[in-house]
């Protein structure tokens, strides 16, 4: 079986390439610096070329709040260069695995939201990425996509590693507590990922393709996820002490971007299909001791 990965030096690419060498030997990987993704031509040309049967692209436009300013440049490569991505799986006759977000929605609900509930993007971002969806689905049947949600890793930048900074720079801080979703953590999403592609190289267990939501179990506010992160860095010995964090409203945080307020993901489906995830609190735990042993 041919693999390419698209994104392999993203949070969720990274891990992806660390499981996927050993289900075959035909692996490409390649990162944002090998393959502009943005480019169509170069990107349909790496495509018929290495001829993949299954294509795993974790590379997106992620800047939400750049992207009010650079939407041409996200609605390329979150849009755009997916429709071409997508058309050309179909083409060549690969499966996609393509990664989206809890950020298609508007955050009005008040139960979580599934699959099938309407996208309302209320940014650029949230509103490029559902663009891509569409476009898959309009181009392909054999396909996945994989909705997520505050996405945590070793990799990159993400909410833990700004608020353990933060940690170690202030004694106070604030955080909004009226925003609700499912921290995850990107080793967690590379392991369903690979789940996936297993699955279709045994073909009786193929899952049925479509929109899935791929989050860790439970729920929280980023106040109460950032109090988690302080607790943990403190265990760890990545702070001295724990700072103070005041819970406020979204309105004396104001973004470039709005944000949806509930974007809580039903991952009931995914859960039935591969098995539930961990909860983030597990997830956060094991997040901490793999970064402490590659600090050192």
């Amino acid at each position: 079986m041919r693999i390419l990965l698209i994104g392999a030096s993203g949070q969720v690419g990274s891990e992806c390439d660390a499981l996927l060498h050993s289900l075959t030997a035909d692996y490409l990987a390649l990162s944002r610096q090998q393959l502009d993704f943005a480019d169509t031509q170069a990107l349909r040309r790496q495509l018929v070329s290495f001829n993949p049967e299954v294509v795993v692209n974790a590379c997106a436009y992620t800047a939400v709040d750049q992207a009010q300013t650079q939407q041409a440049l996200a609605e390329q490569v979150n849009a755009q260069s997916v429709a071409i991505l997508a058309q050309t799986c179909h083409e060549i006759g690969a499966i996609l695995i393509h990664l989206s977000t809890d950020y298609v929605f508007d955050g009005q609900a008040q139960v979580p939201y599934t699959e099938d509930a309407q996208a309302k993007p209320l940014g650029v971002y949230g509103a490029t990425k559902y663009a891509g969806e569409q476009a898959i689905v309009a181009s392909m049947k054999q396909f996945v996509i994989l909705r997520t949600s505050w996405v945590f890793g070793l990799q990159g930048h993400n909410f833990v590693k700004t608020m353990l900074r933060l940690g170690r720079e202030r004694d106070q801080l604030a955080v909004v507590n009226d925003q609700w979703g499912r921290p995850t953590y990107a080793a967690d999403i590379a392991r369903v990922i690979v789940s996936i592609i297993e699955r279709y190289q045994r073909k009786n267990g193929q899952l049925e393709w479509g929109v899935y939501h791929c989050c860790n179990g439970g729920e929280t506010s980023w106040y109460a996820f950032a109090q988690s992160i302080m607790e943990q860095g403190l265990r760890y010995g990545l702070l001295s002490r724990l700072p103070e964090i005041a819970p406020i409203p979204s309105v004396d945080y104001p973004t470039p971007a709005p944000r949806p307020a509930y974007s809580v993901l039903d991952t009931h489906k995914l859960d039935t299909a591969i098995g539930a995830m961990p909860s983030w609190k597990d997830a956060l735990e094991r997040f901490f001791t793999e970064y402490v042993a590659c600090d050192r």
